[in-house]
Parts: C-alpha cells; sequence; structure tokens
C-alpha cells in the first residue's frame, strides 16, 4: 500500500502541477466575489437550475478574474404562474405564516383515513401542488370555499284550524319553574333586606347571644319538614335581638318516635323577650320528651279528648313556670311572656295525623290542591269539648281513670299547680288545639305572627307561595329559607315557620 503524499516513480511531474497551482504562493488572491449571496438568490438559482438554465453561462457583464468561476448574469424571471383553482381538500392549502420552502401541514386537527386512500376515477385529474409565492402574495389572505349549502328542515304540515304554533307549543307555565322575589305588594319594604346592625353583646353572658337566622329540616315516615326562625327588618335595623325562638327535637326512636317543632315569640318592647321566648320552648320541649311515648300512642290511636287535656296541662304549667321566673326577676308576669305554638308529628309511616296545640297569636295553614285553608281553631272551639273523634279514625273507647287516664300517666298532678295564678288576675290567652288527618300531597305550614300576619293580609305572599310549593315538592334548606323572606310592607317583624310536606 502507498502512503498518502508518497511520490511513486515513473509518474510525471506535471500530473501534480494541479497541487502546486492551488496552493502556490504566485497565484493571486480571488477575494470576496461581488455576485449577491443571500437566502433569496440561493432560492432563485435553485429554481432557475431546476427549470434548465446553466448557472455557468457567463452573464453579458463577461468572466471573472482567473482561476474564479464565471459570473453568472441575471435569471430569467419565470412568468407569474395562473391562479391554481381552490383546494379541493384542507391539506392542499398554503398557510400564510409558513415559509415557501418549509413543508405546507393542514391547520387545525387531523384525521386520519380508515385505510390507504383509493385512486381518483379519473385519470386526467391531478393533485393541487402548493407553489410558491412571493412575499407579497403569501401576506394576502387565502380564499376559503365556500360552505356547502344546507337543505332547509322539513316543516310539518299544520292541520286545518290550527295555527302555526299549536305545532311546536313551548312549555307551559305550570312546568316552568317560579323564581323566587324580594318582596311582594305595592312596593319595597322600608328596611334593607339583610341585617345591618348587631345586637349588644355582654362579655360575661356570651350566651345569651341570639343567631339571626335559625334553619332545620328533616324527614322521617311520610313526611318532610322544613323549619325557619329570621329575626325581622325591624329588630335588624335598630340591632335588637330576634325574639322568636324555635325548637326542633325528636323523642324516640323507631315507629314510635315524636318528632316536636315548638316556636314561640316575647311580649314586644320589653329587655328579655328572646330569653322568654327560649325558656318557653325548652319548658315544653322537656315536658314533650318526658311523655312522648304516651303521646305518640295516643296520636295513633286517635285519642283526641285526651290528647287535648293532657298538652292542655303541659302548656300550662310550662307558661307557668316562666310567670314563676317573672317574678323571680322582679317583673311583671306580662314583661316576662310569650306565646307558644307546637307541632306534634309522629313518625310511624302509617300514622298521618298531625297535631298542633298553643297559647297565642300565630297561623295554622294548610296547602291542598292549589288554595291555602286557614286551620288556625277559633277561641270558640278552644274553649268548647274536645269534639269528635278524628276524621279518618272512628271513635275509640276511652280507657281513662277518672276520666283523665292520658294526664295521669304523665305524672301531671290534678290539682293546680303552684305555678297557677293567683284568682282574680286577667285570663289568661286561650288554648288552642287541633288534630287533623293529612292527605299525599298536602302541607301543613306552622307560623308565627309575623308571617301569619302578611299571608292573611296580602294576597300576593299567598298567591306566591302557591306557585313555589304546590307541585314542586319539599324545597331545600335555602329555598325555604328564601321562600319565608319574601317581604311585604308594612310587616317587619320576627318569621318563624315549620312546614309539613306529605309524601
Amino acid at each position: 500500500m502507498s502512503q498518502q503524499g508518497e511520490r511513486h516513480p515513473g509518474i510525471s511531474g506535471q500530473e501534480d502541477d494541479w497541487w502546486g497551482q492551488l496552493y502556490d504562493d504566485s497565484a493571486p488572491d480571488t477575494g470576496p466575489a461581488d455576485v449577491a449571496d443571500t437566502l433569496d438568490d440561493r432560492f432563485a438559482s435553485a429554481v432557475s437550475a431546476a427549470a434548465g438554465d446553466s448557472v455557468a453561462d457567463p452573464a453579458p457583464g463577461g468572466a471573472g478574474p482567473e482561476g474564479t468561476l464565471p459570473r453568472p448574469g441575471p435569471l430569467p424571471v419565470p412568468e407569474a404562474p395562473a391562479p391554481a383553482p381552490p383546494p379541493p381538500t384542507p391539506a392542499a392549502r398554503i398557510r400564510p405564516d409558513v415559509a415557501p420552502w418549509e413543508p405546507t401541514a393542514p391547520a387545525g386537527p387531523v384525521t386520519f383515513p380508515a385505510g390507504p386512500p383509493k385512486p381518483s376515477g379519473d385519470p386526467s385529474r391531478t393533485t393541487a401542488v402548493p407553489v410558491p409565492r412571493s412575499p407579497e402574495e403569501s401576506a394576502a389572505p387565502v380564499p376559503r370555499p365556500a360552505p356547502e349549502p344546507r337543505a332547509p328542515a322539513p316543516v310539518e304540515p299544520v292541520e286545518p284550524g290550527k295555527s302555526a304554533e299549536s305545532v311546536d307549543p313551548e312549555p307551559s307555565a305550570a312546568s316552568a319553574p317560579v323564581p323566587t322575589v324580594s318582596y311582594v305588594g305595592d312596593g319595597p319594604p322600608t328596611y334593607d333586606a339583610e341585617p345591618t346592625v348587631l345586637p349588644a353583646a355582654d362579655p360575661d353572658d356570651l350566651g345569651d347571644l341570639v343567631a339571626d337566622t335559625v334553619l332545620d329540616g328533616a324527614r322521617y315516615g311520610a313526611f318532610t319538614l322544613r323549619a325557619v326562625s329570621v329575626r325581622g327588618d325591624s329588630a335588624r335595623y335598630r340591632g335588637e335581638p330576634r325574639r322568636d325562638s324555635m325548637l326542633t327535637a325528636r323523642f324516640g326512636t323507631g315507629e314510635s318516635a315524636l318528632v316536636l317543632v315548638a316556636m314561640a315569640t316575647g311580649a314586644r318592647a320589653t329587655p328579655g323577650a328572646h330569653r322568654a321566648a327560649a325558656e318557653a320552648c325548652a319548658w315544653i320541649g322537656r315536658a314533650v320528651g318526658r311523655s312522648h311515648q304516651r303521646l305518640s300512642e295516643d296520636i295513633r290511636a286517635a285519642r283526641r279528648g285526651d290528647l287535648k287535656s293532657g298538652l292542655h296541662r303541659l302548656t300550662d304549667r310550662s307558661l307557668g313556670k316562666l310567670r314563676a321566673h317573672a317574678a323571680d326577676l322582679g317583673i311583671e308576669p306580662e314583661e316576662y311572656a310569650a306565646s307558644l305554638r307546637c307541632l306534634l308529628l309522629p313518625a310511624d309511616p302509617e300514622c298521618r295525623t298531625r297535631v298542633f296545640f298553643g297559647v297565642g297569636g300565630g297561623g295554622l295553614f294548610r296547602l291542598r290542591d292549589g288554595a291555602w285553608h286557614d286551620l288556625e281553631p277559633s277561641v270558640s272551639d278552644a274553649a268548647g269539648d274536645a269534639g269528635p273523634p278524628v276524621v279518618g279514625f272512628g271513635s275509640v273507647p276511652p280507657e281513662t281513670l277518672d276520666g283523665d287516664r292520658l294526664t295521669m300517666d304523665m305524672g301531671i298532678i290534678t290539682p293546680p299547680s303552684p305555678y297557677e295564678p293567683a284568682p282574680g288576675l286577667a285570663p289568661r290567652e286561650p288554648f288552642r288545639f287541633r288534630a287533623s288527618v293529612a292527605r299525599p300531597g298536602d302541607a301543613l305550614l306552622l307560623c308565627s305572627g309575623g308571617l301569619a300576619e302578611p299571608l292573611r293580609g296580602e294576597p300576593d305572599l299567598t298567591g306566591h307561595l302557591t306557585q313555589r310549593w304546590s307541585k314542586s315538592g319539599p324545597p331545600g334548606l335555602a329555598t325555604f329559607l328564601a321562600d319565608v323572606q319574601v317581604r311585604v310592607k308594612g310587616y317587619a317583624d320576627d318569621r318563624t315557620a315549620a312546614a309539613v310536606w306529605e309524601a
């Protein structure tokens, strides 16, 4: 093998003259060429070479210095290509944001064919190839093919005697949800809709504070319960505590369980009104809780007379304790009094008896078949006898001991309680009692005077609640709160309400 650069004998020295001529110092330096060497020039040269033009032909300017390539002259300008037809597919479009020498890719998502492309049936049809454009043409927007026209939707024929609107009627008003409103009536109420001032707090008695709103709910047996107590607009504006108090409690388990809803309203314009209402609810809750088993049995057996007499004594004893506490505080009983209204709901799904009892103002209403019924017992009914048995259960033979079995089993003594007022005092509010049998779809509403008065005085409020509660079923807690808070001008007291929806 020969080594690189080794001179072999027999080879003429003239054959190696090209090496000396290339690296001989006597050869003049060619220097920089005066031919433009830009990217556009290289591209134009490549296009000319592809068209068959020779780049080695000397230009009219003559050849360059000895030992250099001849200078190329100006390339012939190709004729402007005819406008290409609109591309049949998005893949053949030229994107203006891509350089001409870069590969063209379709914009947007790409779908892949399920198999190899099929040849076209017309051999004369060829695939459009992107043509390089000048910078001015590339900046211009690329025309897009016009969208294919859509066939109009078929129109069903209209029967004779019917209008076009009857073919596609809009949803009925009954099926559309009824929006909530902030107020009803002639105009907006005087006070703001939201709380503005908090009640004054005692650092040594923070347990005396009352929340602005209390919300509760449950579902047992065949009923769904929603309960709420809200501070009135007037108390919110003045920074007074909520005078209404509410208690929801379940006593017992299983089908023998009994649900109690108690609400009380303290006397107006008295400092301790909220305390009196809370104590009234607590005392009636203790009394009912200790006797819930007997009460549940009497409700399921429809012993209406026993229920009325027994609940009357429980209520009198609880309010008697309230008057005794007023004496301990050194204030008049009227200043530490409260109205009390309660609802007993058995958890047994086979028993639909709902029992109301209480003393003082408020309301008891029932929404049935889209109409409101005022079930508040009148004073004459409250002062009368127990009345006939509950409708739907028939008469049950009383099993009494001296005519008062229920109260004897509860452990309540027959003589007047020491908390009873002395003879000669002004008569108290009459005891109210009512037992009714619910039907599927009913909504029973027990409320304090703050909601009962606008319900009786403003038809727009009853109409709004009828639309909200008639066919929609039990609302959620937040929705129920919004419904109870619908305001009416002239009614700014606390509102406490408990509604029971029957399955």
